[in-house]
């Protein structure tokens, strides 16, 4: 069978990302995934791939995993495997390669003296073990083996860990003993490697409680994988069991930012990536709450979103100077002095920063940064990698609005993405934006609410670019035989028209054309303006850019200054806001005097 060129784009582009050849004949709808081979032959497609490092294949790979909404068991046995060999290779290069004696054991005097359960002075005194880790009594009888026995864990027995670590990372293990540690980090420098093992350790050493606190159950998930492979690699120990708990009572909880259930916990607390959960007050509270023994700390670390989210005041200081009068005036450390080693600040929290280039110059060589900065926009660039902040200020959106429309959505129980039909004969409505010059082409799969109270549902997401219209209406109609699809709104601007043309001759009921003049433009955002204050949106709490899209929708005069309308920051990272349109292109079947009026303030003024 021939394959369009588009399809092999598609399929090129799949492979450098990482993904299988059978997900990608399934993704595609191949015969076989034997062409994928033939193809990553032919083409030079595996040479492309050899040349990432290994490093940036498993980081690529694991990111594909993290994105899937619910993986099968055989994606979650790969996801292990691909952890495990990660942590292989840093232990074979800090065997390897020779390294100046390091700091990092400077505080390991104050980490031993807090020996026993939650931080006591008593050293813990367990049982000893016999061969084979059978535990002996006082008369040399051997009885079970002992679940997660640490008993003969040593500080000796970390070194070569700690051997494998950059020298940022190092620096975050020599401020310990500070209570509050505030991170503000680029993505994917080995955060969650680093302080899975951090915990590991002080769990073994002292007998204290680990929670972590993540933005979704899939990073909590990753956070128990990496411990496990940890303890596995360089310590032989085999680790199981959620909550884990180890022989010496110390207990690591892998949670989803649920204050409910979080509560009643106490322990040295992690929160990942903090600047992306909702109602970050309730949870900063809990936290606290966690962690109120003076011997337990909080570690906070994150990439930025943006200036409006609640968290960005507890990032500044401005949170701790609040209207008190003696406070206003109180310098903080800077930016750059933030990532000089970081600064204890006013407020004594540790505050640090490490950005793309930081990493690179404490070791970090899987980068290329140059290449990077070709890649992205330089605005872009700034707030990936370089820790800047996102300003929403001029944005029609509140970002703790958007916050509370990401969710986990593995709770959906009528939904099951890897079924024939995922949503069963329940109705979904489509939002297609078509791609322009450098944008992404969206597609928006949404579940509308039939209920009083039930909220509007993204159930899937898909992007295209560089494809011809055939090949995108081609992906659109496969989409029609999973779903029971009762409206498809299309922008027929540019290649949307092409879209439209033969999904309609296939879908003449379904298939609407929007016409993007500005009364229509206007109708688009204030319904999306509508449903958003209402809190009526929910889509997967993975999806950061759907979230970025929204803020870059901004409110400008028209050319001729008589009229208000929207326009879209243009970026890479959110195209020209291409999830937002493609949603509000779905929306827009439900009209703006729906039964449930909202409270939005929002009109059209002259």
């Amino acid at each position: 069978m021939a394959y369009s060129p588009e399809i092999r784009q598609a399929a090129r582009s799949l492979y450098l990302k990482a993904w299988t050849p059978r997900e990608i004949a399934d993704e595609l709808n191949l015969n076989s995934d034997r062409i994928i081979y033939h193809w990553a032959d032919k083409y030079g497609w595996r040479d492309m791939l050899r040349e990432q490092t290994i490093d940036e294949a498993i980081s690529n790979r694991i990111q594909t995993l993290l994105e899937i909404e619910n993986p099968s068991k055989p994606q979650l046995d790969m996801l292990d495997r691909l952890i495990n060999h990660h942590v292989k290779l840093k232990k074979l290069r800090a065997s390897e390669l020779p390294k100046e004696p390091s700091e990092s054991g400077q505080h390991s005097a104050q980490t031993s003296t807090q020996n026993g359960k939650n931080g006591s002075s008593t050293p813990y005194s367990g049982k000893q073990t016999g061969e084979g880790g059978k535990q002996t009594g006082s008369s040399g009888k051997r009885g079970k083996k002992v679940k997660n026995d640490v008993s003969e864990i040593t500080e000796e027995c970390f070194k070569l860990w700690h051997d494998s670590l950059f020298k940022y990372q190092i620096v975050m293990r020599d401020n310990l003993h500070q209570r509050i540690r505030n991170i503000l980090k680029s993505r994917q420098i080995g955060a969650t490697y680093y302080f899975a093992g951090e915990a590991l350790e002080n769990a073994i050493l002292t007998g204290d409680n680990q929670i972590f606190l993540s933005a979704s159950r899939a990073q909590a998930e990753v956070f128990r994988r990496y411990i496990v492979a940890l303890a596995k690699e360089f310590l032989d120990l085999e680790l199981s069991g959620n909550p884990m708990t180890l022989s010496n009572g110390a207990q690591m909880h892998f949670l989803s930012t649920n204050g409910k259930t979080a509560q009643s916990y106490r322990g040295h607390v992690y929160v990942d990536e903090y600047f992306w959960i909702g109602k970050f007050d309730e949870l900063n509270k809990v936290a606290s709450a966690m962690a109120t023994h003076k011997h337990l700390r909080r570690t906070y670390f994150s990439t930025p979103s943006s200036k409006m989210h609640a968290a960005y005041p507890f990032w500044t200081g401005d949170k701790w100077r609040g209207d008190k009068t003696t406070r206003k005036n109180i310098e903080f450390p800077t930016f750059d002095e933030l990532r000089d080693s970081g600064r204890l600040c006013p407020d004594r929290q540790w505050r640090y920063v490490v950005t793309i280039e930081d990493a690179a110059k404490g070791g970090c060589n899987l980068f290329d940064i140059d290449e990077l900065r070709e890649e992205y926009s330089e605005s872009d660039f700034d707030n990936l990698f370089m820790c800047v902040f996102v300003d929403g200020a001029s944005s029609i959106f509140k970002f703790n609005k958007i916050t509370k429309c990401m969710v986990d959505t593995s709770h959906w129980q009528d939904f099951d993405p890897r079924k024939a039909r995922p949503f069963g004969n329940r109705e979904v409505w489509l939002g297609y934006d078509p791609s322009r010059s450098r944008d992404n082409a969206v597609l928006m799969v949404v579940a509308p609410p039939i209920v009083e109270g039930e909220k509007f549902r993204v159930l899937e997401k898909h992007s295209w670019r560089g494809l011809s219209f055939q090949h995108q209406a081609s992906e659109i109609s496969k989409v029609f035989k999973r779903y029971n699809v009762t409206y498809l709104g299309i922008d027929i601007t540019g290649i949307g028209a092409g879209v439209y043309d033969l999904l309609h001759k296939k879908h003449p009921r379904e298939a609407v054309a929007i016409h993007y003049s500005n009364e229509n433009k206007n109708r688009l955002v204030m319904k999306m303006i509508d449903v958003i204050e209402a809190e009526r949106l929910q889509f997967d709490n993975e999806h950061k850019e759907t979230a970025m899209a929204f803020m870059a929708i901004k409110r400008i005069s028209t050319q001729s200054g008589n009229m208000m309308t929207f326009k879209a920051d243009r970026s890479e990272l959110v195209g020209h806001a291409d999830d937002f349109w493609a949603l509000s292109h779905a929306l827009l079947n439900e009209p703006l005097d729906y039964n449930n009026p909202t409270k939005s303030t929002w009109q059209m003024a002259a």
